[in-house]
């Protein structure tokens, strides 16, 4: 039993000291919640990410952006104009009449890849245009081996290695558009479709393309060098990398290690402003939408497979939409990022946690008991809620869930250690208390709220009262120390013996003890005379010193039984209760006790008991009556009995009797 304590964690925590154990529960939390954040990743980010992005979509805002107008291919501009993909003399139209509306930049998330009738048409109208910029794929996710179209305007100066992704299969405009800007439109796209970031740059055979978004930054402030270099974050608040354009030194675009920009969602989807094609088609808009706007032209119908994306908005929107959102967050500034440090910052922020949870554990029982299973709900409310309010203020994305799963894990495991503690400290006070009472009694005053009233119970028990004579001469010429260990020894041997013929020490008292059994039949009478005997065989006299004085009467123990009705329970006041045992079967019992000394036998049955042996127990073997006796303190005679077997007790015992 020992070797399985030593080996069972728990008890060997609890027999840490109290600090030390919740520093190890709050550790093994750690190492919990890593393993549960590394096996359930995906799911993990994802839950974050959706939660996360509370933060834009509590508090979106709904300011108009009107430095963007969305040109859509709809559904009604289908039907009205034909079948995707259009002429390429419609689409010269389209943005010759944006650009007569006066629309500065048009952006096409559209990839005129295949070479078709007209394309010369519609390249001359964008390149008379103020500024027009078309869209090429770098393909990231497919394994086919892709090159369609002429892939160009790279940023040079970029290094293609970890920093950013690579991949050497596109989707590019034919090669009659080779004067016009391009920027890739390749998102990345997360298990659950999601799409959150995209890349700033693809590498692409050794160079770097840029994003639509950037490729039309660099189209407006028409520059001439397109190049862009990776720098530092900038410290451990600061973002991995950065991507400056060396014509825009002043623009420095966060990137995460990968290359990636994180797409914001902070403005609500009904800020942007959406124009049919088809109305533009027929002029049945209004040009001031358009004065010294950028137009961002892209196909949103479902029936020939439009880019329709999911959002922290809804399940369904325009891909155009993501990249409104690309530029409108250049054209602010307000880029959000994860900080270098996200994973440090998320351990000091679990470490505060935890530390919390450490102090509310350190206090009373019910700080500890309350305080722990809230606060294990609460904190990864605040830590959602501190990841809310820096991406709301700040445009900081730092990250939440580590913090929030591992909270009420640690304070899980400190509700758990705490519950083995108070268990265990309970089992040791019911221990001990069952060392001073019954088990029964102790289980009832264990389990019960204390009361200043009589708690009682009548009941029909058997009683055996036994005394140790000449114990008070011995204690008076012996020392202490060794009184206590005759007692001892006493008590112990003759527990056993009562607790083997099915009773229970009710009391030890003085020098000596009384035991109960719970019925009053004769089976019962038989074990407390079975029990009489066998401790009349102990030898009290092997626990004496050999040096005990002359002249000092030897031990020797009477004992007496009866059977009949008694109170047993608690009284007392409620902070102060005494179990107790009343009755005149009580009185009786040690009355008959005390007459073993007079009557010479050291054992002596009551009446009731020795009617029950007689009738049921001792057929062929019968009490002997020693006649009626006026019981010390009482008024009615009581008819006592000896055992056969034990007669009158031999000189060479040395009882004498002691009257009084």
């Amino acid at each position: 039993m020992a070797e399985m304590q030593n080996r069972n964690p728990v008890a060997a925590l609890l027999r840490l000291p109290p600090a030390w154990a919740r520093l190890a529960m709050l550790a093994l939390a750690a190492v919990l919640a890593v393993a549960l954040y590394a096996g359930l990743r995906p799911a993990m980010v994802t839950l974050e990410e959706r939660l996360g992005a509370l933060g834009w979509t509590l508090y979106a805002d709904p300011t108009e952006e009107q430095r963007i107008t969305l040109v859509t291919i709809d559904e009604a501009s289908l039907a009205e104009v034909g079948p995707w993909p259009w002429p390429r003399e419609t689409l010269a139209r389209l943005v010759t009449a944006i650009d007569e509306a006066g629309a500065q930049l048009q952006l096409h998330d559209i990839v005129y890849a295949e070479p078709r009738p007209g394309d010369g048409v519609l390249a001359e109208a964008l390149a008379a245009s103020r500024g027009a910029v078309l869209a090429q794929l770098p393909l990231l996710p497919i394994d086919q081996q892709v090159r369609t179209g002429v892939i160009t305007h790279p940023l040079a100066g970029l290094q293609c290695g970890a920093g950013l992704p690579q991949t050497d299969r596109y989707l590019a405009a034919d090669a009659a558009f080779a004067g016009i800007p391009k920027g890739h439109i390749a998102p990345i796209v997360s298990s659950d479709g999601s799409i959150r970031k995209t890349p700033a740059a693809i590498c692409v055979q050794g160079e770097g393309y840029p994003a639509l978004a950037l490729s039309a930054w660099l189209t407006a402030v028409q520059a001439d060098n397109w190049s862009a270099t990776l720098i530092d974050g900038g410290g451990l608040f600061g973002p991995d990398q950065y991507l400056r354009l060396v014509a825009y030194p002043d623009l420095e675009i966060p990137l995460d290690s990968e290359g990636n920009l994180r797409i914001s969602y902070a403005s609500d989807p009904s800020a942007f402003r959406k124009i049919p094609a088809i109305d533009i088609l027929n002029g049945d808009f209004d040009p001031a939408w358009f004065d010294n706007t950028w137009a961002l032209i892209g196909v949103t119908a479902f029936s020939v497979g439009g880019d329709i994306v999911p959002t922290p908005y809804a399940g369904v929107a325009p891909g155009v939409e993501l990249q409104t959102r690309i530029l409108a967050s250049l054209l602010d500034g307000a880029i959000p990022y994860t900080p270098a440090a996200d994973g440090l910052l998320l351990g000091l922020l679990s470490a505060a946690a935890a530390a919390a949870l450490f102090l509310l554990a350190t206090g009373r029982n019910r700080w500890s008991a309350v305080g722990l299973p809230v606060a294990g709900v609460l904190l990864p409310v605040a830590m959602l809620a501190l990841h809310i309010q820096l991406l709301q203020g700040q445009g900081v994305w730092l990250g939440w869930l580590f913090p929030a799963v591992y909270s009420p894990l640690a304070a899980g495991m400190l509700v758990l250690l705490e519950y083995g503690r108070v268990r265990a400290e309970r089992d040791r006070v019911f221990g001990n208390l069952t060392s001073y009472l019954p088990n029964e009694i102790a289980r009832e005053i264990a389990y019960s709220l204390p009361s200043s009233n009589i708690d009682a119970r009548r009941a029909e028990m058997t009683l055996l009262c036994a005394d140790l004579r000449n114990f008070a001469a011995f204690g008076e010429s012996r020392p202490p120390e060794e009184s206590a260990a005759v007692l001892h020894f006493f008590f112990t041997r003759a527990t056993r013996i009562i607790e083997a013929c099915g009773g229970r020490v009710h009391e030890f008292k003085g020098d000596g003890l009384i035991a109960v059994w719970d019925t009053w039949n004769g089976n019962a009478a038989a074990r407390a005379l079975q029990a009489a005997r066998e401790m009349q065989d102990i030898e009290i006299a092997e626990m004496l010193p050999e040096d005990s004085p002359e002249g000092l009467e030897p031990l020797a123990l009477g004992i007496g039984i009866e059977q009949g009705s008694v109170l047993i329970g608690s009284v007392g006041p409620a902070h102060r209760r005494g179990h107790v045992l009343l009755g005149d079967t009580v009185t009786i019992v040690f009355r008959i006790q005390e007459l073993t000394a007079d009557l010479a036998h050291p054992i002596l049955v009551g009446g009731n008991a020795a009617r029950k042996l007689n009738e049921e127990q001792l057929k062929d073997e019968k009490l002997e009556s020693q006649g009626h006796f006026l019981l010390s303190g009482l008024r009615t005679p009581h008819h006592l009995f000896a055992p056969p077997s034990t007669g009158k007790l031999p000189e060479d015992r040395g009882l004498k009797l002691i009257h009084g």
